[in-house]
């Protein structure tokens, strides 16, 4: 099984960028997907964007044009640039796979603050 760790996040101003990864443990491109979440205070786990095996991305609405998702093979790990970013985007960010989130198994995710 899988082992994945995010790392990048920080605090940033209002209109600043930050450099997610998603660093695994083994191979996770030939699973369905690999996603980043996101879960702000009080609120519930959100889906950011979304990298299939076929490379096919998608974004949640208010991300699109801001953040990029990618992945380096070679590196068994997934970014997400996030630019533009808003005190709105302050949460824990994840990022996680199919067979994990079936379990409901989530790595400590890591905190993006940005201050306005």
């Amino acid at each position: 099984q899988e082992q994945l760790v995010e790392s990048g996040g920080g605090l940033v101003q209002a209109g600043g960028s930050l450099r997610l990864s998603c660093a695994a443990s083994g191979s996770i491109f030939n699973i369905n997907f690999v996603a980043w979440y996101r879960q702000a205070p009080g609120k519930q786990r959100d889906l950011v964007a979304r990298i299939t095996s076929d490379g096919s991305i998608y974004y949640a609405d208010s991300m699109k044009g801001r953040f990029t998702i990618s992945r380096d093979k070679a590196k068994n790990t997934v970014y997400l640039q996030m630019n533009s970013l808003k005190p709105e985007d302050t949460a824990v960010y994840y990022c996680n796979t199919p067979p994990r989130i079936l379990r409901d198994s989530w790595g400590q995710g890591t905190q993006v603050t940005v201050s306005s």
